[in-house]
């Protein structure tokens, strides 16, 4: 009897209808290392999982990938919990994701959320601290593996943005226990030698458990601590370790460390140039102005006629002396008519004037003038100022009343 033949798509069918009875298939944990991710605009996620030998094709809908927790990204090892079925249209067989978390990281997550807590409860990640990035650095100290992508990518960046920045490479140890002494001893030896003008410190992309060793306490605490400025550069722009949280400046991976580190040269040409213009037409604008100055001092009459500069202060000295000589002699003459009118005053007062009208002084034998009758007697001896001259005299009779009417001798 002839074998009847199917089509492609009857084999998957069939292929799909067997795969989907098998009770072992429907629910099923698979431990696997993402590669080839793709999130869809749709919120689908495409991957693949592998191990050493094997690798699968594995999709997530967008219903249960909403539920994530996390960000899947390459490399990252996980547990993927679904069921085995093929797409009809491929023949490829695949596994259809409804729960994913990521394998044995549960602990490591706990104890970097702890120390990212303690640290910044005791300042270490203040940005008042931090220092700043210099524009030009000419030397550049470089903190990673010697044979990893992210050196070569930063050589090669650096090169092409700033040839004349000389990179010096401290080779260290990124993963594993060791790793967090050997970058402190990269931060310790450009601390010591202080032979460049910043530090770049990181390396290529990995799962938590690759970045761990620069999660570390005592290395966050050698960043801290170090004088020269320092980029962070650990992982892919996802990936934050504590490293990156200390430093004074994060990069989202290593080349782009290198794009923060130097300016690009064209850039700074181009400013160059611009300041140059700037400065030439600045200069340029000064000698114009000081060549109108010196065109004008030039035609200054001071220097065609110096006498007229000369004349002029001294005109205004004889006019100067003149209005003084005026104004003291008006004020001489109105004291000196002042001081004739008040002499003239004095004179009329003079007794010496009084005298000459007739009238005497009479004094008692002391020189005090007698002013009252009683302050005489008879016999008393007097003496008596005239105008001309003077008499001594002897008191025979003391009356009261005037001269020519009734008096009363006493």
């Amino acid at each position: 009897m002839e074998q009847s033949a199917i089509s492609v798509t009857q084999l998957n069918q069939y292929l799909k209808g067997v795969l989907e009875s098998d009770l072992n298939l429907r629910n099923i944990l698979v431990l696997g290392e993402i590669s080839n991710l793709t999130i869809h605009g749709s919120g689908h996620i495409y991957l693949r999982l592998k191990d050493e030998t094997g690798v699968i094709s594995a999709v997530m809908f967008r219903s249960n990938a909403a539920k994530l927790r996390f960000r899947p990204e390459n490399g990252m090892k996980v547990l993927a919990r679904g069921s085995i079925s093929i797409f009809e249209k491929t023949g490829v067989y695949q596994l259809y994701i409804s729960e994913l978390k990521q394998d044995g990281i549960g602990d490591l997550y706990l104890a970097l959320e702890q120390l990212k807590k303690q640290l910044a409860a005791a300042g270490i990640f203040a940005e008042s601290h931090k220092l700043r990035i210099p524009p030009v650095p000419g030397r550049i100290g470089v903190i990673t593996s010697p044979t990893g992508a992210a050196v070569r990518d930063i050589i090669h960046i650096t090169g092409r943005r700033f040839p004349l920045a000389e990179i010096i490479v401290y080779p260290a140890i990124v993963q594993g226990e060791h790793a967090p002494e050997s970058l402190i001893q990269g931060i310790e030896y450009f601390e010591q030698t202080q032979s460049v003008d910043l530090i770049i410190i990181g390396r290529g992309g990995g799962s938590l458990e690759d970045l761990w060793g620069f999660n570390n306490p005592d290395l966050a605490l050698a960043i801290y601590n170090c004088t020269i400025p320092t980029i962070s550069a650990v992982g892919h722009e996802t990936d934050y370790t504590i490293c990156d949280l200390v430093a004074d400046l994060r990069a989202p991976t290593p080349s782009g460390a290198a794009e923060l580190a130097v300016p690009e040269k064209e850039e700074l040409l181009l400013g160059i140039s611009r300041d140059q213009k700037r400065l030439l037409a600045a200069l340029s604008k000064k000698m114009q102005h000081s060549r109108d100055l010196y065109e004008r001092y030039a035609k200054a009459r001071i220097l065609h006629d110096p006498k007229a500069f000369t004349d002029k202060p001294y005109l205004m000295l004889d006019h100067l002396t003149g209005r003084l000589k005026t104004s003291f002699t008006a004020g001489y003459n109105k004291q000196a008519h002042l001081l004739s009118t008040q002499l003239a005053k004095l004179d009329a007062l003079s007794p010496l004037k009084v005298l000459k009208r007739g009238f005497s002084l009479t004094c008692d034998e002391k020189g005090k003038v007698i002013r009252s009758i009683r302050h005489l007697k008879k016999d008393d001896q007097i003496s008596l100022r005239l105008n001309d001259g003077g008499a001594r005299c002897k008191i025979e009779e003391v009356w009261k009343g005037s001269i020519n009417g009734e008096r009363t001798e006493i």
